[in-house]
């Protein structure tokens, strides 16, 4: 609980900012919607007693009331609440903001409720001006370090506040260019040796730069920046990297940023001072070891943005045994209580530790998964904590391609190595070099793979580092902007590549003491796992669960990932209630989902068996006939083909449910377009050309979605669905004859009401009579229907007294409900998803508002009429997990999905059940 209040508020009344320092806060880690993740953790720490500056945070609802009031502040909060906050920081350091002698100089820094590394702006050092740097360095005795503070106080205030950035991709900054021209000059390659009269010249340098490009005077008020800083604060939430990283983590506009104030502590006093990142745990791959980096005579952007390359954690035993120790406790005991992997920032100020920040750390899938199993198996967290540990899209990354070790060797055997880095994050990328983010959507959009490859990486690239397979940085290290942002993406990172000289105006990439140049374009590899990077594409090979459960090429007790894998999934299907089938149409799939965990098919979609060899010869031969006697020859032709794809299922499903589609797409998708192919199939069914091609302009649909199909074809042509039925129960009995209990699910589709599923249900049951009277076996099966028109969700009572299950079609129903074409869409889903009128895409992840109401309506009227109806999803929502969390809360039975996504629907099930 915190152990003070300082009760500053508005005078609106409503509190906006709360305090903390060392020994007691006014928050703690429970208040992240309010404080962000940031502020919340830095109230905890000072609540338990770890060294922190003191200073406050602006709330959320500070950004929010930003926003909403057209980007103006609650009244009184710079007036009276700010300058309180200030007086506590003061009090407790003996300085003051703004004195010309001893100035008290703070950093301001953004911090959400969901973590988003490097997206929003942070300023250090604010305060300084060219009156109170003099202060600090007579306080310091140390003018040099004074100096290097006020260069990069105008450096950041000029980027972030004044926005002086690069005019593009191929332009340096600005600053940087002025930075590193005064060091050629000076004839050194770091920072750290240019001296105070370097750093006077550039700090002029800077501020001539802003008044030239701007128009405005670097601001000397203290005041005046701390409002400006606060100002892009807020603004950052809004800015377009931000809004871009919202939308691929699914992170609301509404929720707003805090924003912090915290009293500086100085990595960059020399030798004794430095700063940190690290992990309680290995990030890439969960391993029980500390790991960050860190550097002497620093401050913390340093580290992060990869100007210098750090030493790792374990460098700082030797160097400073004493921090070290400290470190290494603080690591526990964040553990012990957060009771999870922490991320943590720190600075040693004159060999004295502070701590500026910890949070819950972002890392790799393999790593969450090995984390969460080995927290369990510590006693630290328990199954059902461990489950809700791993995001169940983490798994993707288990289930990944890497390189095939013996066509990587060989490549490193033809000179083909080009340099080796960080190994930042696992996985094996191939694509095209591409030096900018817009280069790698360029890639993408013309169905290219592509390799982002940046001197560093900063939160403008994040659009490109979605779209790329892998990452390439020159500088940085394993905690560097693109480290940390790529683990987050799950992407291949290969960071800190020194041997690399980039220069994005050549639009080329020379390897050091080689003659080895590649331009945009050229083809390169990055082993993540290893840090290689290596020329030219290298062939893939599965990973290792795959090589187990589907290759058979690897054996289970040598393979440890495999291993916590399967305990992982054993957890999930013990808590689990809900159900994991899978969409397939051949026994290869069905083999496949079954090991990984399928309970059933829950979608096979008939249609797609018609392609290839004589069948679709047959088929095309079924819908150009002219009356029912040609048509019953071709579908003659088509039975036997048919029973033995569904003999093939069966078999590959054992005793497990098989729902089966009945024939739904309309007719023309199964014919040719092109004269020479029309020509061709002419020729092989002995028709004449002319004939072939009315009969196809014929069968055209204005609207073919709509049009002739599902059970309208049926009842049209009740002799389909009839060879189709004829094929299932063949199938059946056969299997049964062979020792299987199979219960064939026949699923009737694009009803909309009920007398349609009726007379389909008639033609069923009929041919299934007839067919167990020919083989002289019994066969249970089951009628449904799959729910993917509106009207069929509105009256679900009348079609549930016809069914025996409902399935609902979430892609039909969303288009429907919509009045959305979700192949059209891409034009204008973007813009949508930027103006928040959908959250996420509802192709991929359902609409609950919406169509999730239909469902839920649905359910409830069908069960109302059989409360045992048995319901099911099968689109392709049925792999989402925000969906399956719906229909566990639905009461759905199941929920089917390609089979690849059966673990992530095991995992993403267990988490609904659990809560």
């Amino acid at each position: 609980m915190p152990t003070s209040r300082l009760n500053i508020q508005a005078t609106s009344g409503k509190q906006y900012i709360y305090s903390f320092t060392e020994g007691g806060a006014e928050g703690d880690a429970t208040m992240k919607n309010l404080l962000g993740g940031k502020g919340a953790n830095l109230a905890e720490m000072a609540n338990i007693g770890l060294p922190v500056p003191p200073g406050f945070t602006l709330s959320t609802e500070v950004c929010t009331y930003y926003y909403d009031h057209s980007q103006t502040y609650p009244e009184g909060l710079f007036e009276q609440d700010i300058p309180d906050a200030l007086e506590k920081i003061e009090t407790a350091l003996g300085k003051k903001f703004g004195d010309p002698e001893d100035p008290l100089l703070v950093s301001v820094r953004s911090g959400a409720r969901a973590s988003m590394p490097g997206m929003m702006d942070t300023i250090l050092n604010l305060g300084l001006n060219d009156t109170t740097v003099e202060g600090l360095a007579h306080r310091s005795g140390n003018p040099r370090f004074a100096w290097d503070c006020y260069r990069r106080f105008v450096q950041m205030y000029g980027d972030v506040v004044m926005d002086l950035k690069p005019q593009d991709s191929k332009h340096s900054d600005p600053f940087e260019s002025i930075l590193d021209e005064h060091k050629k000059k000076k004839g050194c390659s770091l920072d750290t040796q240019l001296d105070t009269d370097d750093l006077k010249a550039i700090v002029s340098a800077f501020k001539a730069a802003i008044l030239e490009r701007t128009g405005q005077e670097f601001p000397e008020d203290p005041h005046v920046q701390l409002q400006g800083a606060i100002g892009a604060v807020f603004g950052s939430w809004n800015n377009e990297r931000a809004i871009v990283y919202r939308k691929l983590n699914h992170i609301p506009g509404y929720w707003g940023t805090a924003c912090n104030v915290q009293a500086m502590v100085f990595g960059n006093m020399g030798d004794r001072s430095g700063t940190g990142v690290a992990f309680t745990r290995d990030a890439a791959t969960g391993e029980n070891i500390f790991y960050g980096e860190y550097l002497m005579n620093a401050q913390g952007e340093d580290v992060v943005a990869g100007t210098r390359t750090p030493l790792k954690i374990r460098h700082l035993q030797e160097e400073k045994p004493d921090i070290y120790q400290q470190l290494d406790c603080i690591r526990t005991r964040l553990e012990q209580h957060y009771r999870d992997m922490m991320d943590i920032e720190f600075t040693i100020e004159n060999d004295r530790l502070f701590m500026l920040q910890c949070r819950v750390g972002k890392r790799t899938g393999l790593a969450a998964i090995r984390i969460a199993y080995d927290m369990c198996k510590e006693g630290l967290i328990d199954e059902k904590e461990a489950l809700l540990r791993i995001e169940p899209d983490q798994l993707n990354q288990l289930l990944r391609p890497v390189f095939d070790q013996k066509e990587k060797d060989r490549a490193i055997s033809e000179g083909r190595l080009l340099a080796t880095g960080l190994n930042a994050g696992p996985g094996a990328a191939t694509g095209s070099i591409c030096f900018s983010a817009r280069q790698a959507q360029e890639v993408k959009e013309r169905g290219q793979l592509a390799i982002l490859v940046r001197i560093e990486t900063s939160p403008e690239d994040i659009e490109g580092m979605s779209l790329a397979e892998g990452i390439l940085t020159e500088r940085g290290g394993m905690t560097s902007h693109a480290a940390l942002v790529a683990r987050q993406m799950g992407k291949v990172c290969v960071a800190g590549c020194g041997e690399l000289d980039i220069d994005y105006q050549k639009g080329e990439m020379r390897i050091e003491g080689t003659d080895i140049v590649l331009k945009e374009g050229d083809s390169i590899s990055l082993d993540g796992t290893t840090g290689e990077v290596i020329q030219g594409e290298i062939k893939t090979r599965n990973p290792e669960v795959i090589e187990v459960l589907a290759d058979k090429t690897l054996k289970p007790e040598d393979a440890p990932t495999w291993q916590i894998f399967d305990q992982v999934m054993q957890w999930a299907d013990h808590y689990r209630t809900l159900k994991v089938r899978t969409n397939a149409d051949q026994p290869e799939q069905a083999e496949l989902a079954v090991t990984f965990g399928a309970e059933g098919i829950g979608l096979c979609r008939t249609e797609h068996m018609f392609f290839g060899g004589q069948r679709i010869d047959a088929m095309r031969e079924m819908i150009l006939a002219d009356d029912i006697g040609d048509r019953q020859k071709a579908l003659e032709k088509l039975l036997p083909y048919q029973r033995d794809d569904f003999y093939g299922l069966f078999k590959a499903m054992g005793s497990r449910p098989v729902t089966i589609r009945l024939l739904d797409p309309p007719l023309h998708e199964f014919l040719p377009q092109e004269d020479a192919e029309i020509e061709a199939l002419a020729k092989k069914i002995g028709m004449a050309f002319h004939d072939v091609k009315t009969r196809i302009d014929n069968l055209h649909e204005f609207n073919p979605m709509l049009g002739l199909r599902g059970c309208r074809l049926g009842i049209l042509h009740p002799e389909i669905p009839a060879m189709q039925v004829r094929a299932i129960i063949e199938a059946a009995c056969i299997i049964k004859k062979e020792g299987h209990d199979i219960i064939p699910e026949i699923m009737v589709p694009l009803v909309s009401t009920v007398r349609e599923l009726e007379l389909t249900s008639e033609i069923i049951h009929k041919v299934a009579r007839r067919v167990m009277a020919e083989q002289e076996i019994g066969v249970t099966y089951l009628v449904g229907t799959m729910i993917e028109v509106p009207r069929a969700a509105l009256t679900s009572g009348d079609i549930a007294k016809a069914a025996d299950f409902f399935s609902y079609g979430t892609n039909d129903l969303t288009q429907m409900g919509l009045g959305m074409s979700r192949d059209d869409s891409g034009q204008f889903l973007p813009v949508y998803q930027n103006y928040d009128i959908f959250p996420h895409n509802p192709f991929e992840s359902l609409d609950q508002e919406g169509i999730g109401r239909l469902i839920k309506l649905s359910a409830k009227e069908g069960r109302s009429v059989k409360s045992d109806l048995k319901l099911g999803i099968c689109g392709e929502h049925g792999g989402d997990p925000a969906t399956i969390e719906f229909c566990h809360t639905t009461g759905i039975n199941y929920v089917s999905c390609s089979p690849f996504r059966i673990p992530i629907a095991r995992l993403a099930a267990a988490r609904a059940a659990i809560g």
